[in-house]
């Protein structure tokens, strides 16, 4: 009872607190609390590097005032004797909404320009938007957090590309906020999402979200140089946040190096919100120098009982469950400092269960501690005032009954500014564990839990487990259970005193109402950590097993990055695609990645040999237009995106960039859709499978950009065809507009005055200056005569017209203009523009002259591409070695790059095909596909892996049955139909 009051009075002083002294009173006598509070014999956490033992925290006003052994108590100090208790600084989460409304959705339909004025020409940057504007203090929430530990956040406004400031925000709910507020503006926030506010459609994808971006850096410089005229609220902003910590919201670790990427090109080092999935690339993160928020939203394991069922989930998301909770520990081994957040929890309940099983998968708890206080601390420039309990910090801590992350641990109080907010009473005492007992000729085990908050009992005798009630209060257990005979419906009630701390002592009533003895005795620790062997032996189990992390984390990838070889094909049938022709039981030796001999008996004493008699070797497949391999593919927010670019949406964990290596593909052009007449810009890149995005890309690669023509541009098929053009009229006129105005860019830029840098302009300027190339999806003659005309009166070339199925009508005049096609074999009739397609359009435009390839635009077809190219032999009659070509050379041609690839010859790149058979036969597999000389594909490692994979999925589907069995939660197999990506796709992420 006395410490009770004890608490009451620290209560009531702390009032006087709250009041700004500015601020007149009228409620009575002013006064200003100067009485301390002494926590005394406690094991103090400093901080996650220092210890106190028998410790004393003094505290007064909401700050710690002294902190150590031997602290000395002033007289009118409060003191609580927290023998056998701990002592830790309270936790920060650096990402959080709390306080603020979910933002509702403005309107339907797109819109095509700002819905305001005096801001950004884009809805969707929005750096003037201030959180505290909008906060409400939530007393809920904040008693949720303060049972995790919480004791200060950092809240936001979750919406837009660029969403303005955060705050600083103390859970202390018997302030205001006058003293909660510890900083109304801590923080500029960002990411690649669109404000749901605004229905202005552009972005409408990733990669239009890193180009708006880009392009918002390049205003808000060339404005705070003084160079507009106007006023702009919102650069404004932006210039005045930038001292700011600047916090991206990525979500996954392949948006974390994108928006890394923005952010290096403006020597901003952003603080990045993870996915969880950072250890797919631990290398690739920590080159980033970024700190990362890390929610920790674990993976359920999945229903597996239903073995059809389980059969369809992906090896990539089984082991996304496996390897999850080793996340935070791998990035600490790493040297990747991280912060810890509730974000992204479906129930923050779960925060200190899956923080757990983190600890449980090897991260240190003095890491978790760090990640909870010091690291959030110190990325806010608060390290003086929050996160450690030094002394001059705020009065924020926990007071424990032990480890912090020890399951047992109970969180008693968490205090706030000097204000205590009570999670269980620690004057109740703690009668939780296990006890047994024998009545009426049974013997029970009893185990309590929650008994200092709400105590809840399980109760078994023999192998049956007895429904029953408890309650507790003023040391006396009072419980109720149904006897073991299930056939009758009678009850046992037991009063019993738990004063001595290690029985229970009372009586029991019968369903007669007999009274008998009741004694329960507490089984020791040691005893139940007996009974806990086999349990842990298959914990250990569990936890021993780790799936590989491989490159890329998912089936077939590798363990082990491959490297180059020197590698010897003896007696192979060669296709050279050069004026040699096609030489039978010839040796080709590659080295150093490259094609070093061709000719007959060569040797190498370093060269692995390879018996290729009876099998063919060729020049690696290219596709010149593709859409694997890439997160997004349109950009359609606008009638031009030149801005954007494929390399920046690149997908290095595409499964089908392995299956186009086993189909015999090296190369691929990933080309914008055709969204709008100006696409965005292409990614060339070989297919490097375990590589980073990054390292996919050519060296040195040429510039190439999408343009297209017909009914996806004009929107023909749209129910809300709202954006101009509408006609193909229409479309030449977006063309001429855009190079008229390109050309004035140009010409503004190379006269050495100040000019406003415009990304989609300096991307039409190459364009005009010869310096990128434009591959043009098209399929009616008017329109492809009209590009080349406009191209013309630009006085530049179309490079390629890809698609092309009226090439046949018009193939003269591409001869004349310089323009390659690249088709398809045999399309038609898919939709009424392509209704003259003939088969022998390849051949026709082929004889005319015309650089001529076969392409995908579809990721089955890509795989059998050799096929495609067969089609032109029977259809038109074209040479085998000429078909050949409209897969390597001719789209080497067609991409700038026949001088490294597309055809063996001395010295070029060794990307080559190891084929069973004849190269255009549908018998023909491809056995290795090498590129540079490492081989990313090898039908017998294939082979091998098959057998594999199969084992490790019933590795873990055996692990997450244990699951299951444990009565953990678990979730549905849901099955999952891989999108194949084409023209028309549109970004569903925006």
């Amino acid at each position: 009872m006395i410490k009770r009051f004890q608490l009451l009075l620290i209560f009531m002083c702390s009032f006087s607190l709250f009041a700004q002294d500015y601020f007149p009173s009228n409620t009575g006598v002013k006064a200003n609390n100067s009485n301390y509070t002494a926590f005394t014999n406690a094991t103090i956490h400093v901080s996650p590097t220092e210890v106190i033992e028998n410790g004393t925290l003094l505290i007064q006003k909401g700050k710690v005032v002294a902190v150590g052994t031997s602290v000395d108590i002033p007289k009118n100090t409060t003191s609580v004797d927290l023998s056998g208790k701990s002592i830790y600084p309270s936790f920060i989460d650096l990402y959080t909404t709390f306080g603020v409304k979910k933002p509702e959705r403005g309107g339907n339909g797109p819109r095509y320009g700002a819905s305001r004025t005096g801001f950004y020409w884009n809805d969707h940057i929005m750096p003037e938007q201030d959180v505290m504007a909008s906060f409400k203090y939530d007393t809920k929430t904040a008693s949720e957090l303060h049972k995790l530990g919480f004791g200060v956040v950092n809240t936001h406004i979750p919406d837009g590309v660029v969403r303005g400031t955060g705050a600083l925000i103390a859970l202390n709910n018997d302030a205001d906020n006058s003293l909660r507020v510890v900083d109304g503006e801590t923080t500029q926030h960002l990411s690649f999402s669109k404000s749901v506010k605004s229905r202005q459609a552009y972005p409408s994808s990733i990669m239009g979200s890193m180009a708006l971006l880009r392009q918002m850096y390049e205003d808000a410089k060339w404005y705070a140089d003084g160079n507009v005229d106007t006023k702009d609220l919102s650069l404004e902003a932006l210039n005045g946040n930038k001292n700011l910590l600047q916090i991206f919201e990525a979500g996954s670790r392949a948006n974390l190096m994108r928006a890394d990427k923005v952010g290096d090109a403006y020597n901003i080092q952003y603080t990045i919100v993870g996915g969880g999935d950072e250890y797919e690339r631990i290398n690739e993160v920590k080159a980033t120098n970024a700190t990362v928020i890390l929610p920790i939203n674990f993976k359920l394991a999945y229903d597996v009982d239903n073995a059809f069922l389980a059969s369809t989930l992906s090896l990539s998301d089984m082991r996304a469950w496996n390897q999850g909770p080793h996340n935070p520990r791998l990035l600490a081994e790493n040297g990747i400092q991280f912060a810890l957040t509730t974000h992204d929890l479906k129930s923050k309940k779960s925060f200190k269960s899956n923080l757990m099983k983190a600890i449980e998968s090897g991260l240190s708890k003095q890491k978790a501690l760090e990640a909870l206080t010091t690291v959030p601390a110190k990325l806010l420039g608060k390290s003086n005032e929050l996160g450690t309990l030094k002394t001059g910090s705020y009065a924020n801590f926990l007071i424990t009954s032990g480890d912090i992350f020890d399951k047992k641990t109970k969180l008693f109080e968490n205090w706030v500014q000097g204000n205590p907010h009570v999670i269980e009473n620690m004057n109740v005492k703690d009668i939780d564990g296990d006890y047994n007992f024998k009545l009426a000729g049974n013997d029970y085990k009893l185990s309590i839990s929650g008994s200092t908050s709400k105590p809840k009992a399980t109760l078994e005798s023999g192998d049956k487990s007895l429904g029953t009630k408890i309650n507790y209060a003023n040391d006396w257990v009072n419980f109720t259970y149904k006897t073991a005979d299930s056939t009758k419906k009678e009850f046992i009630r037991v009063a019993a005193n738990s004063a001595s701390g290690n029985s229970l002592n009372g009586k029991a009533i019968m369903p007669g109402g007999n009274e008998l003895s009741f004694y329960a005795n507490k089984v020791k620790k040691e005893d139940t950590e007996k009974d806990k062997d086999k349990k842990k032996m298959d914990d250990k189990s569990k936890d021993a097993y780790l799936s590989p992390i491989t490159y890329p984390n998912l089936a077939y990838g590798f363990k082990e990055k491959p490297k180059s070889e020197t590698l010897l094909f003896k007696n192979a049938t060669i296709w050279t695609n050069e004026k040699d022709g096609v030489l039978e039981n010839t040796d080709i030796l590659i080295k150093n990645g490259k094609i070093s001999k061709i000719g007959k008996d060569l040797s190498d004493k370093s060269a692995k040999i390879i018996d290729a008699s009876g099998k063919h070797i060729t020049a690696g497949i290219i596709d010149e237009h593709s859409h694997i391999g890439a997160a997004s593919i349109n950009e359609g927010g606008q009638n031009s995106s030149a801005e954007v670019t494929i390399e920046d949406v690149l997908d290095d964990e595409d499964i089908d960039l392995y299956r186009n290596l086993a189909g015999g593909v090296t190369s691929i052009q990933i080309l914008h859709g055709s969204a709008n007449p100006i696409g965005g810009r292409s990614a060339i890149i070989k297919l490097k499978w375990g590589e980073a995005s990054e390292d996919l890309v050519y060296d040195n690669s040429p510039k190439f950009i999408k343009f297209a023509l017909g009914e996806n541009v004009k929107q023909s098929r749209s129910s809300r065809n709202e954006r101009f053009p509408q006609s193909r009229m229409g479309v030449e006129q977006v063309f001429v507009d855009y190079f008229t105005r390109a050309k004035a860019y140009d010409k503004a830029k190379k006269s050495g005055k100040p000019y406003r840098k415009d990304a989609e302009m300096e991307v039409l300027a190459e364009i005009l200056n010869k310096e990128r190339f434009i591959s043009c999806h098209s399929y009616v003659q008017s329109e492809i005569n009209m590009l080349m005309k406009v191209a013309e009166q630009f006085d530049f070339n179309i490079n390629t017209f890809t698609h092309i199925l009226e090439g046949y009508k018009v193939a003269d005049k591409m001869k004349d203009h310089g323009v390659g096609g690249s088709t398809f074999s045999d399309w038609w009739a898919y939709k009424y523009e392509v209704n003259d397609a003939i088969p022998y359009n390849a051949a026709i435009m082929h004889n005319a002259g015309v650089v001529t390839a076969i392409n995908s635009d579809d990721a089955e077809m890509s795989r059998r591409l050799n096929q495609e190219a067969a089609k032109s032999v029977k259809y038109g009659g074209i040479s085998e070695e000429d078909a050949l070509k409209f897969v390597t050379l001719n789209p080497a041609k067609l991409l700038h790059l026949d001088d490294r690839v597309g055809s063996l010859k001395v010295g070029k790149d060794a990307d080559v095909v190891l084929w069973s058979d004849h190269p255009l036969s549908v018998y023909a597999k491809a056995e290795k596909t090498i590129i540079e000389g490492v081989t990313y594909f090898d039908i017998e490692r294939d082979k091998q892996m098959r057998e594999a994979i199969k084992k490790e999925k019933s590795e873990l589907i055996n692990l997450m049955l244990q699951d299951k069995n444990k009565g953990l939660k678990t979730q549905p197999v849901k099955k999952k139909e891989k999108e194949l990506l084409h023209c028309d796709s549109m970004d569903k992420h925006n």
